[in-house]
C-alpha cells in the first residue's frame, strides 16, 4: 500500500464514521441555524489558523446563502509566510493570549438571534475558549466543530480549565485522531496526512445543506449565492441577477451589526 492510498483509506474511514455518528448533532445544529436565520439572525463562523478554511468553506461559496458570516481575523489566520511578515509565530502566540478574544468580540454589535460556530480541532486554545465564553455571555448559542478525541485527551490551556467541548451547546465531532495526521512513514518520527480539512469540510457542507432544507420547511427561501461559472448562456444572465440579489440580501443581513 502506498502512502497516498493509506491516507485515502484512513480518511474514508473517518468520513464513514462521521456519517454514522454525527447526523443527530448535525440535525440539531441545522435546526438552530435555520431558526436563527429565519428570524433575521446571523450565524458567525470563527476559527484561527487552518480552521479559518472551514469558515470560508461555508461562505462566500457557490451554493451558500445569506445568514452565515465568515469571521477570519488576519492576525491569527495568515500562515502562508511561515517566517517574516505575517509568519506563523505571531498567530500561534496570539491564540494563547487571554483577553484577546474579548477585544475581538467587542468589535461587533450582536443581535438576539445571532449564533456562533467555532472551529478548532484541538478545542483547547485560550482564544477559542474565550470566543465561546464571550458568545455565551452575550446570550448566543455556540456550535463547536472539534475533534472530541483530541480535545478529551488534552489538558485545557485556558485558566478556567474549560475546553470547547465543555462550553459548546452542540458539538460536531470531526472524528480526527489526536494530532490530526494519520499516515506513519518509516524514517519519520512525526505523522503526515492531516484529515481535519476533509472531515471539517464535510461537516460544514452537511450542515449547510440541512440548514437550507429546514429553512424551506419554515417557508423561508434562502437567498443563494449561485454558481457563476457559466459563460455565454442564458444561465449566465440568471446567475448574474441572482448574484446581485445575494449581495443585497447579505448587505441587509448585516444591518443590525451597525444599528
Amino acid at each position: 500500500m502506498s502512502a497516498a492510498t493509506d491516507y485515502f483509506d484512513q480518511t474514508q474511514k473517518l468520513l464513514a464514521r462521521l456519517r454514522e455518528t454525527q447526523l443527530p448533532a448535525i440535525e440539531r445544529a441545522a435546526e438552530l441555524c435555520a431558526e436563527r436565520i429565519a428570524r433575521g439572525g446571523l450565524i458567525f463562523l470563527f476559527g484561527s489558523g487552518h480552521s479559518r478554511m472551514m469558515c470560508e468553506e461555508m461562505t462566500p461559496r457557490q451554493g451558500c446563502f445569506v445568514g452565515f458570516y465568515a469571521w477570519a481575523e488576519s492576525a491569527i489566520s495568515q500562515h502562508c509566510a511561515t517566517l517574516g511578515a505575517n509568519g506563523l509565530r505571531g498567530p500561534l502566540f496570539l491564540e494563547k493570549v487571554e483577553g484577546y478574544a474579548e477585544q475581538l468580540l467587542d468589535g461587533f454589535k450582536f443581535g438576539p438571534d445571532d449564533a456562533f460556530i467555532l472551529i478548532s480541532t484541538s478545542g483547547i486554545r485560550p482564544l477559542i475558549i474565550e470566543m465561546a465564553l464571550g458568545a455565551k455571555a452575550r446570550g448566543l448559542p455556540v456550535i463547536g466543530v472539534v475533534s472530541v478525541d483530541h480535545c478529551s485527551r488534552t489538558k485545557a490551556n485556558h485558566s478556567s480549565g474549560r475546553k470547547l467541548i465543555d462550553v459548546a451547546d452542540i458539538v460536531l465531532d470531526n472524528q480526527c485522531p489526536p494530532g490530526d495526521c494519520v499516515v506513519e512513514l518509516p524514517g519519520l518520527e512525526w505523522r503526515t496526512g492531516p484529515t481535519s480539512t476533509v472531515t471539517g469540510a464535510m461537516l460544514i457542507n452537511m450542515l449547510r445543506c440541512e440548514t437550507a432544507e429546514r429553512l424551506l420547511r419554515r417557508g423561508h427561501k434562502p437567498v443563494m449565492l449561485p454558481s457563476h461559472q457559466f459563460v455565454g448562456t442564458p444561465a449566465a444572465d440568471a446567475a448574474e441577477r441572482q448574484l446581485e440579489a445575494y449581495y443585497e440580501g447579505f448587505r441587509r443581513s448585516l444591518v443590525h451589526l451597525y444599528a
